[in-house]
């Protein structure tokens, strides 16, 4: 059975490592797949079933970028020795130095394939660093909703495929809303809003969320707050508020009436799965166009997109949400999401090679 080693970054939220952790689901049996990974929420990586590795993330680590580069190429080297992969799966928006410098001296006594996981979907502000895509043998595009295959040669006689959504779970492993709220201890007749803001890192979302909450909660709801993983510190919330720290957080969607978050990759994949009526709000720090993947997800699912910057903003954003909660009936998802599973059998294809 071949070895697969996949290496999240650790970005502003968990999308680096669902990514992963979806191309590994969709190989169990097939590979013998393990992580190396700068996300520090490998204790989910864990429960999964996959042996993992951590190494900090440059964004919390003291060195310089040089001397860390330089622990990561030893750190790395060291993984690659153990584990004796035929294919290294990187997801993240530019390799390391110290990543290309341990396959680089990996490969001079081993076969090794290179992959790189590389979402798209930039602001056209966005300062792009320069990669030479002939060093990998396969470089993967995860797509925005309503996205379809599609493949061109690179140099140097690799590939780069664009897959539909990448999604951790299936749609028939979601919780209905009934199994959803008993498995959160919650009442069946409720009315429950879900903030999923992320987890604050890049961002202050404390004002915005507590302004929001107290909306919600004169409409009647109860709130409950997903607890980021990966967060530095946590929002200090309200008593009336109640957190959850549960993961993967898709699986329980549909014990909500609503939902609202922030635009990023997972969350916009995962309503439309749920198709939970949702307000999105963009969040304007990130490199990735948060504000037109939100548009996307109004083609595709009940939802409302607004800065909420103000409080006129946030009324009428409320408003209209609450409008699409009524008689609002689920409703199945009819997209492909099905990107982790193309993904997955080019990467076995690659280590067949």
């Amino acid at each position: 059975m071949v070895s697969i080693l996949f290496f999240p970054v650790n970005g502003s939220g968990m999308g680096h490592m669902n990514r992963c952790l979806s191309y590994a689901r969709c190989l169990r049996g097939r590979a013998v797949c393990s992580f190396f990974s700068l996300a520090s929420a490998i204790e989910y990586i864990e429960g999964m079933g996959f042996a993992s590795d951590y190494f900090v993330s440059p964004f919390w680590s003291c060195n310089s970028t040089y001397d860390w580069n330089t622990e990561l190429a030893v750190r790395f080297g060291m993984m690659l020795e153990r584990t004796q992969p035929e294919v290294v799966v990187f997801d993240g928006t530019w390799p390391f130095q110290g990543f290309l410098a341990a396959c680089r001296a990996y490969r001079r006594k081993h076969q090794l394939k290179l992959v790189w996981s590389n979402r798209g979907l930039l602001k056209e502000s966005a300062k792009e660093v320069p990669v030479d895509e002939s060093l990998f043998n396969l470089i993967i595009v995860p797509g925005e909703l309503g996205t379809v295959y599609g493949e061109i040669a690179l140099p140097g006689g690799g590939k780069k495929i664009t897959v539909p959504p990448v999604a951790l779970l299936d749609d028939a492993e979601l919780f209905e809303s009934g199994e959803a709220r008993s498995g959160l201890h919650l009442e069946q007749k409720g009315r429950y809003a879900l903030f999923s803001l992320g987890p604050g890192n890049l961002k202050d979302v404390s004002d915005v969320g507590h302004q929001l909450v107290r909306r919600f909660q004169a409409e009647g709801f109860t709130v409950l707050w997903a607890r980021a993983p990966i967060a530095v510190q946590d929002v200090q919330l309200p008593s009336t508020v109640t957190p959850i720290s549960v993961y993967p957080l898709v699986r329980y969607l549909k014990a909500f009436d609503v939902f609202v978050g922030a635009a990023g990759y997972n969350s916009c994949c995962e309503v439309v799965q749920a198709q939970i009526p949702s307000l999105l709000i963009p969040n304007t720090l990130l490199a990735d166009d948060q504000a037109r993947r939100a548009q996307i997800v109004m083609e595709h699912a009940p939802a409302v997109v607004s800065s909420c910057e103000t409080e006129d903003e946030m009324d009428a954003a409320v408003r209209s949400l609450l409008q699409m909660t009524e008689g609002h009936q689920p409703a199945a998802c009819n997209l492909h999401m099905n990107g982790s599973r193309l993904a997955a059998e080019a990467i076995l294809s690659l280590a067949a090679c």
